[in-house]
């Protein structure tokens, strides 16, 4: 095809789920659409044939000549609104959004929508459920599971429930969320953005519009975003003020609740750990806000044992607690899972990978205080190494069979095996799913003496 006589619709960049959930949804408004991606052989591109044979692909580079011959682009969350040939679409007019940002113009049912560094998809999880529960018909998705926009070929739900990342945020402006919540902020991402405040700017668009917002009153930079002028509602491991939702101690015993009503004890959450307790706090405000029933949260959080690769107990082996929180790609993560699990003993922990340009310094204390040993491997463990100091025993490793192995000999019964990265997983694998099921297959293969 001559390229100097290119004229498109939309230009979708990007071929993965997203990319391909784009261009069903585009074809069926009958649009002119091309797809371009930087690599020669992207994921969907096999079922984009299939369904679509006469879309045009221009593959092995975000096509500047393609992108400059659009009415609009809808850029892939993996892809940086920094690429070159993105800001220089920008820089020629060309509009610019995300697949949220189509989803939001369409939607016909209230949105409950959910970000944060860690925690989201627990939550995400936690509300459909809830929401399911009570009778709502529900419908789940965004950067957990579904593509938003497939969503909206089911028939109109009570209620949809986003999980949003910062990068999905990023190109999104109509979002009017019924309430909405960032869970928590971390440092993450930062080979993507500039800045922590840039990455923080992207979370907080999450509150746009005139929605309930939803306040982890325990996290300095998400209480920092409360807006006077909106209507909030807050959550808090302390006792709550008002009609809030926290937590209350009495003899000896953590009582998660709405203002003094008593809701449930930590000992019936089918979850574990501190954090996990955050997690339900903010999951039952959200379910609150489309008046759903104690009842039916409860049901959920005395059912809801998890997701995998979060937390999950694989295997106890001579009284030895073998974790999987691959899903811990990030610092903030670790430390929650750390936090989260110390109470029930010593904690020798398997991490590393790629931090992306993370800092990892906030470990230090925390691996100090709870852990007893660390194994390091993937392409940071140095740089985690240096985090840890000469206090915590430390060793590198070569692969995650190595690291289970190793783990065994130093467990004593009681202990707790944690696999819980600090790191994402590409260094070594193709996904955290991929690190997870790496780990439960060591951990499966081990021996009992």
């Amino acid at each position: 095809m001559n390229e100097t006589n290119l004229h498109f619709d939309v230009v979708i960049v990007g071929l993965g789920k997203t990319g391909l959930s784009c261009a069903r949804y585009l074809s069926k408004q009958g649009l002119n659409i091309a797809v371009t991606d930087s690599r020669n052989e992207p994921p969907e591109l096999s079922t984009l044939k299939n369904e679509f044979e006469s879309i045009p692909t221009y593959f092995g580079k975000i096509n500047l000549e393609v992108l400059l011959a659009s009415e609009q682009i809808i850029l892939s969350p993996g892809v940086s609104l920094d690429n070159a040939s993105i800001k220089k679409a920008i820089d020629n007019g060309i509009p610019v959004i995300g697949d949220i940002e189509l989803f939001c113009r369409n939607a016909q049912a209230p949105i409950i929508a959910i970000s944060g560094s860690n925690g989201k998809s627990t939550v995400t999880t936690l509300v459909a459920e809830m929401s399911q529960q009570a009778g709502l018909r529900t419908c789940v998705g965004g950067n957990l599971g579904t593509p938003a926009l497939e969503l909206l070929n089911e028939a109109t739900p009570d209620l949809y429930v986003l999980e949003l990342s910062s990068f999905q945020l990023e190109t999104t402006f109509s979002l009017n969320a019924h309430a909405s919540v960032v869970l928590n902020v971390s440092p993450d991402h930062m080979d993507r953005y500039a800045s922590f405040d840039d990455y923080i700017g992207a979370k907080h668009k999450i509150y746009s519009g005139q929605g309930l917002m939803i306040i982890n009153q325990d996290d300095d930079v998400v209480n920092a975003m409360i807006n006077d002028s909106r209507q909030t509602m807050t959550f808090s491991l302390s006792k709550p003020e008002g009609n809030n939702f926290g937590v209350i101690k009495k003899n000896d015993e953590l009582f998660l609740c709405q203002g003094d009503k008593k809701i449930i004890s930590d000992k019936e959450l089918a979850i574990k750990g501190e954090h996990n307790i955050a997690n339900a706090l903010a999951a039952m405000a959200l379910a609150s806000s489309m008046n759903i029933s104690t009842d039916a949260m409860v049901n959920v959080l005395r059912n809801f044992t998890g997701l995998e690769h979060r937390c999950q107990l694989v295997r106890t082996i001579n009284n030895v607690n073998w974790y999987n929180d691959s899903k811990a790609t990030n610092v903030g993560a670790c430390i929650a899972s750390i936090k989260g699990l110390c109470e029930l003993g010593n904690i020798i922990l398997i991490a590393g990978g790629d931090s992306k340009g993370a800092d990892l310094s906030s470990l230090t204390y925390v691996v100090e205080k709870h852990v007893k040993n660390v194994l390091l491997l993937g392409v940071d463990a140095n740089k985690l190494a240096e985090v840890i100091g000469d206090n915590v025993p430390h060793e590198l490793v070569n692969d995650m069979s190595e690291a289970v192995s190793r783990a065994k000999k130093i467990a004593s019964p009681g202990e707790i095996v944690l696999l819980a990265p600090a790191c994402a997983s590409l260094d070594m694998y193709k996904n955290y799913q991929q690190r997870g099921e790496d780990y439960i297959l060591a951990v499966h293969a081990l021996e009992a003496d």
